[in-house]
């Protein structure tokens, strides 16, 4: 019989942050009237301001769940998580330290050496290492383990060759953590062979180039690597686990609030328009605050399960696949109700173009809900 439980239960007591939350709340209000909060859509991608992110870190939130010895602050994933929800429902601008606060700092802590850590842990907690991911490749798509890209061994070190894509910020990046092969496919294991190292982009050999999406912006690169040399000190991990340790990552990736919270500016903003009788009031508007409600539930379960170091795969790529879909369901929600010609609703406007247009990176990035479905069944057993 299946185990058909989605997701963990939520043990801790969501109502102790109350106050953290009130405290973010604040900050959000003073630098909205600063005039560095605008309220954008997508705000985790788009969003790049270094400013902003110092900031942050001169408050103590970033790099919450690094312990102190390392330059963070030692706090529970859960704060952390309460601090996020927060930036994100503000369409606060947190791209500059987004992957790094979001998916190194737990992915370092967990297989970085020593070495590693004392490196970049701290100058992730100040606000001043930026990292990307070095995952998809042309034509593998959310298919991790048919990378081509090639690591070889070579004296004092390795050889990486071979092209990624989607790779978020990566013009902008010190870094990106690299998902190689580094022994020959073997067919019948897949998902053997696989390895991690951190390549510095600013390395020989390394060229980046622009992947733009259809308003013109510039998020997205293509990382061409041409026999780019990496020391064994920046291994990432262990040779040949890279697989376990890519899955281990992206369980943080997967069910943060940013798979539900990218167009909740926009949900904000329709909902006060509706209040104000400038847009029609749907039935509607309702449903759509209710998925979230739930997701916030659920994804605060997903993220006290990893504070716990229990297994939560299959629930982050349910947060994950109902998550993107709510977000791109509010973007069709308000761009239906949108009057164009009304010039009181520019802004309104403005934003819900900018939800359409990124609209078809929420289902794809990360894992596309294609992919995750069939997750979400194995880990169901359900096939």
């Amino acid at each position: 019989m299946p185990d058909l439980r989605l997701v963990p239960p939520i043990i801790d007591d969501p109502a102790q942050y109350h106050e953290l939350r009130l405290e973010v709340r604040a900050f959000v209000d003073e630098h909205r009237a600063a005039g560095h909060i605008r309220g954008e859509v997508d705000s985790w991608l788009t969003g790049w301001d270094e400013e902003f992110t110092r900031a942050l870190a001169a408050r103590g939130w970033l790099g919450m769940t690094v312990p102190v010895e390392y330059g963070g602050h030692g706090r529970s994933p859960l704060e952390r998580f309460v601090v996020t929800e927060e930036l994100l429902a503000a369409g606060a601008p947190v791209a500059a330290h987004w992957i790094a606060d979001r998916q190194i700092v737990p992915s370092l802590l967990k297989y970085g050496t020593d070495e590693q850590k004392r490196d970049h842990l701290p100058r992730i907690a100040a606000g001043t290492c930026f990292f990307a991911i070095g995952m998809s490749e042309p034509d593998s798509g959310s298919d991790l383990a048919s990378v081509r890209t090639r690591a070889t061994r070579v004296e004092g070190g390795w050889s990486i060759t071979g092209t990624k894509v989607w790779t978020s910020g990566a013009h902008r990046a010190e870094a990106f953590i690299c998902l190689t092969r580094s022994a020959p496919l073997d067919p019948a294991h897949r998902h053997r062979g696989l390895s991690q190292f951190i390549v510095d982009l600013g390395t020989e050999g390394v060229d980046i180039r622009p992947i733009r999406s259809m308003d013109g912006r510039h998020h997205f690169n293509e990382v061409i690597l041409d026999d780019v040399f990496v020391s064994d000190a920046r291994v990432f991990g262990t040779i040949g686990e890279g697989w376990t340790q890519v899955t281990s990552e992206l369980a943080f990736e997967r069910s943060g609030p940013e798979r539900f919270l990218s167009t909740f500016p926009l949900l904000c903003q329709t909902t006060e328009q509706m209040r104000n009788d400038a847009l029609p009031r749907h039935p509607d508007l309702g449903r759509h605050v209710a998925r979230l409600a739930g997701l916030h539930q659920m994804s605060t379960s997903v993220a006290g399960a990893l504070a716990r170091r229990e297994p939560a795969d299959t629930a982050a790529a349910v947060v994950k696949v109902l998550g993107t879909t709510s977000e791109g369901d509010i973007a069709d929600f308000a761009d239906t109700l949108t009057d164009d010609a009304d010039p009181a609703l520019a802004d309104h406007r403005r934003l819900v173009e900018a939800a359409v247009v990124q609209r078809p990176g929420f289902t794809l990035r990360g894992g596309t809900n294609e992919v995750l479905r069939g997750v979400i069944a194995r880990g169901l057993g359900l096939r």
